[in-house]
């Protein structure tokens, strides 16, 4: 089942004489339950893919759906609305609220709206990510690793259709980056998250199912690990 579907998209900066185009044409498409990690050097347009995959920017041209919802369409409240309720973003700053215990942080996206939390799924999230004896701590009493293992557990508990990591262990250690990523795999195998990584890093990319490469605004490559190409 498809979940999410970029169709010509396109990025364009400035006007006149200079427009500059970070994304040309992009087309891609990302079954649920898949892991992808998308690379590519500094500039070659990979982050503002995911800004727009994550609808915190709009396309120039073309149409992005995620979950049969073409986000390029949305305003601004609602790209904001559908982005809390549909779209995990991961960012290696954590973004947690320091005036809050790491249970609110979690919760947060479903505070906003209301929303009871279903307290078995929550327990299955924190318990995996390994910070049940944390939730009510506050993040700065907490290490790199365990402030970015709560923001993992905010963003799957609204069980979104997709989570984008932008760089999720770029402030971490190796091993802390390394028990990161492995939550993500563990998220992405037991709770069949659906994931799209960003990172420049070609040993993270490696365990992703499969790898996007980006250049100069266009996708050059595209192909699971270890197997052919997609595309």
């Amino acid at each position: 089942m498809e979940i999410l579907r970029c169709e010509g998209i396109k990025k364009v900066y400035g006007s006149g004489d200079n427009p500059v185009a970070a994304l040309d044409k992009i087309d891609l498409s990302v079954e649920k339950g898949e892991f992808v990690a998308i690379v590519g050097a500094s500039g070659s347009g990979k982050s503002t893919l995911l800004h727009i995959l994550g609808s915190v920017d709009k396309p120039t041209e073309g149409k992005v759906m995620i979950d049969g919802t073409d986000i390029a369409a949305l305003n601004q409240t609602e790209a904001a609305v559908f982005r809390r309720r549909k779209v995990g973003l991961i960012y290696q700053f954590y973004n947690l609220i320091p005036t809050l215990t790491i249970r609110k942080n979690i919760l947060m996206p479903l505070l906003l709206d209301k929303k009871t939390p279903n307290q078995e799924y929550f327990e299955q999230v924190v318990r995996s990510l390994g910070i049940v004896d944390k939730l009510e701590a506050f993040p700065n009493q907490l290490s790199g690793g365990q402030q970015q293992r709560a923001a993992i557990a905010r963003s799957l508990i609204y069980r979104p259709a997709l989570l984008l990591a932008d760089e999720p262990t770029g402030n971490l250690d190796q091993k802390n980056s390394r028990e990161i990523i492995d939550m993500l795999k563990l998220s992405n195998r037991n709770l069949k998250q659906t994931i799209v990584l960003i990172t420049h890093d070609e040993k993270i990319a490696l365990e992703a199912d499969r790898i996007v490469t980006i250049e100069d605004g266009r996708i050059v490559s595209d192909g699971k690990r270890g197997g052919g190409s997609l595309s």
